[in-house]
C-alpha cells in the first residue's frame, strides 16, 4: 500500500495552512510566499487557455491576479486542495483580460473603424474550446471499449452517432450488452474522481452535483449486484 507524507512546509501541510491565515489577516509576507509557491499553477492553466492576441505576460499576470483572490478566498480546513479551489479562479481572472484586451482592441477608439459583424465573445470562444478539450481527456481515459462505446454512440470520432446494435456487431456483443457498457460508461464519466475538470468548466462542481453522481452510480451498482466485471 502506497502512504504519502506532507513535506514540512509544503503544499497541504499544516505550515502551509498557517500561511494562508497569516496572508488573510494581512500578512504581505506570507502571501507573497503563497504566490510565489504557486506560480507554476498559474503557468499551467494560462497555457491550456486560448488567449486570442493577449501577450501571454499579460495572461500570466491576470492569472497571478485570480491566485491571490484565490489565496485570500481558500479556506485550508474543508479539505479541499488548494489546487482545485484556486484553478476557476485563476481560469476566470484569464478569461476577463482575454475579453478586455479583444474589446480595447476592436474598439474604434484604436483607429479601426468597427466590422459588419460583431466579433464572437473570447469568453465563449474560450469556454466552448476549453469544454471540448476536457471532454476529449476525459473519454480517453475510460477502459478502452468504454471509451470506443462512447465515442461510437455520440459520433465524437466525426461520424455519425451509432445505435447499439451497430456498436454491439463491431465489437462481437449484442445491443443490449453495448447499452450496458453505455450506462457503465457514463457512471463512469460522472464520477467526480474523473470528471473534476470539466465540471469547473460547465459549473457542475459543488456538493449536491456530487451527491446525484454518488447517487446514481449506486443505483447502478445495485442493479448490477454490486459486479464490477466487464
Amino acid at each position: 500500500m502506497c502512504t504519502r507524507t506532507h513535506e514540512v512546509g509544503g503544499p497541504g501541510s499544516t505550515a502551509e495552512a498557517t500561511l494562508f491565515q497569516q496572508a488573510q489577516a494581512g500578512s504581505l509576507v506570507s502571501l507573497n510566499a503563497l504566490t510565489t509557491r504557486h506560480d507554476g499553477l498559474v503557468q499551467a492553466v494560462v497555457r491550456q487557455q486560448v488567449l486570442g492576441d493577449l501577450p501571454f505576460a499579460e495572461a500570466l499576470q491576470a492569472g497571478r491576479i485570480g491566485l491571490w483572490r484565490a489565496i485570500r478566498g481558500f479556506d485550508p480546513g474543508r479539505g479541499v486542495a488548494f489546487s482545485t479551489y484556486a484553478w476557476p479562479c485563476i481560469m476566470h481572472q484569464v478569461w476577463r483580460a482575454v475579453k478586455a484586451h479583444t474589446r480595447f482592441y476592436s474598439s474604434p477608439v484604436m483607429g479601426e473603424a468597427p466590422g459588419p459583424l460583431e466579433a464572437p465573445d473570447p469568453t465563449t470562444v474560450w469556454e466552448a474550446t476549453a469544454v471540448r478539450r476536457a471532454l476529449h481527456d476525459l473519454v480517453h481515459r475510460l477502459p478502452p471499449r468504454l471509451c470506443q462505446v462512447i465515442v461510437a454512440r455520440y459520433g465524437l470520432d466525426g461520424h455519425p452517432p451509432t445505435i447499439y446494435r451497430q456498436i454491439g456487431a463491431t465489437l462481437g456483443l449484442s445491443g443490449e450488452r453495448a447499452r450496458q457498457l453505455h450506462t457503465e460508461a457514463l457512471v463512469w464519466l460522472r464520477q467526480p474522481a474523473h470528471s473534476q475538470l470539466l465540471r469547473s468548466l460547465l459549473g457542475r462542481h459543488t456538493l449536491v452535483d456530487y451527491e446525484i453522481a454518488d447517487a446514481l452510480a449506486q443505483r447502478w451498482l445495485r442493479r448490477r449486484g454490486g459486479r464490477h466485471g466487464r
